[in-house]
Parts: C-alpha cells; sequence; structure tokens
C-alpha cells in the first residue's frame, strides 16, 4: 500500500513529497524489490497528477533505488548484499562511536531507551512487526541523541536502505524479533553501566545479525536479489 500524499508540508514541493513516500515503501517493502512501477498507477495511489511522480521516479534512478530496464520498463531495484555490507559497516562504527560517547556522560538519562523497550515488547506480543522496526529505529536514534550527535544517525539512515529492506525481511520470524529485542535491552543495560567494552561487542553483534542472515533470506526470496 501506498499513502497518498497530503500537503503536511506547506513549505515541500509536492514531488518532494511523493519521493519521500516512494523512499519509504521501498524501504519498508511495500514496494517490493523488482516490482514494476506506472507513472500513471502510482499518480493515482498517491493521488498526485503524473508530473512530480516522473520527477520522483528520476531522482530515484538516480539514488540506485530504482532501474529501468529498456523494454522491460521501469522497477524498484533489487537487494545488494554488497551494499548491505557497506552499510553496515558504516552504521557499526558510527553506533560503536556513539555509544561511547554517550557511556561518558556521566548518569545517562536512559528512561527514553526503557520506554522503547517497552513498546518493542508489546509489539511482539501483539505481533505488530512494522510498529516494532518503528520502535527499533528510534532506540538506536536515541543512543545518538544521547551521544549529542543525531545527525550522525540521519547520516546513517540515508546510507542503511539496503540494509533496511533485509531487516524487514527478517521481521516475521517471532524468534529473531526476541532476539533483537533482548540484545536491545543488553545494548540499554550497558550503556546505563557505562560498559564499554560489553557495549562494543552487542552493538557489532547487533549490526551484523541482519547481514549473516543474507544468505538464507536470498535463498528463501531469489527474485529480490542481485549480485
Amino acid at each position: 500500500m501506498l499513502v497518498p500524499v497530503v500537503r503536511d508540508r506547506p513549505s515541500a514541493r509536492t514531488s518532494d513529497r511523493v519521493y519521500d513516500e516512494l523512499v519509504s515503501a521501498i524501504r519498508e517493502l511495500r514496494l517490493a524489490p523488482g516490482a514494476s512501477l506506472s507513472e500513471t498507477d502510482l499518480a493515482a495511489r498517491l493521488h498526485v497528477s503524473r508530473t512530480p511522480v516522473r520527477e520522483a521516479i528520476a531522482r530515484l534512478v538516480d539514488a540506485g533505488l530504482v532501474r529501468v530496464v529498456p523494454q522491460v520498463g521501469t522497477r524498484v531495484g533489487l537487494i545488494s548484499l554488497r551494499d548491505v555490507e557497506e552499510a553496515r559497516f558504516v552504521r557499526e562504527s558510527l553506533e560503536v562511536a556513539a555509544f561511547e560517547v554517550a557511556c561518558a556522560i556521566p548518569a545517562p538519562d536512559v528512561s527514553e531507551l526503557r520506554e522503547l523497550l517497552e513498546r518493542q515488547e508489546h509489539s511482539y506480543r501483539t505481533e505488530n512487526y512494522d510498529a516494532f522496526f518503528t520502535a527499533d529505529e528510534a532506540l538506536h536514534s536515541e543512543i545518538f541523541t544521547l551521544s549529542g550527535y543525531p545527525g550522525a544517525w540521519q547520516a546513517v539512515q540515508r546510507m542503511k536502505l539496503q540494509l533496511d529492506r533485509l531487516r524487514r525481511l527478517t521481521l516475521p520470524d517471532p524468534a529473531a524479533v526476541r532476539e533483537l529485542i533482548d540484545e536491545h535491552r543488553m545494548i540499554v543495560d550497558a550503556l546505563e553501566a557505562a560498559d564499554l567494552s560489553t557495549g562494543r561487542s552487542l552493538i557489532s553483534r547487533h549490526a551484523r545479525r541482519a547481514l549473516e542472515l543474507g544468505p538464507t533470506l536470498r535463498a528463501k526470496h531469489p527474485d529480490y536479489f542481485t549480485e
């Protein structure tokens, strides 16, 4: 499903809002890897004209998220495990650094992190995996906020779309979600205790989890992946 574009940001161009919605849909697998894209269909689903859709698709092509195949058409780009690995490297490096800085703060306030853990537990119990993913993202964002470098998380966000698509593929597995929540809790505990060694190890293992499942997910969804 796509969310119709509304004028919630009066200063933003319609093509920018269309672009943001299409990026979110690709990230969240609402538009699956390899899915065919039609300007007419997208315009109807987003309640806009074809012009902003055309402009947004051109930007998506430049960003490598959409590809135009001669005599075939426009399609959502496939998941590249090479790009996933690069995104993992960037995320792990910056998040370990953010964790180290946050640990240096005397008595860091982890109340928001605890609240996000409870939201994840609720999402797990109700099998609301979209809500879990949102709370998961918010928890990692909060670590960067505590470090004083929230902009670094935004840089990670722009880099890790391929990684996020791989992560979304793992979410229907309740056992995997349970393990993620347990790791989140241990990371928060390590931050509160200023335990650098444990925190570094946990964040590195956590960041690599989705990539380790790459071969299994590729075997299960071969049409979603490219070299």
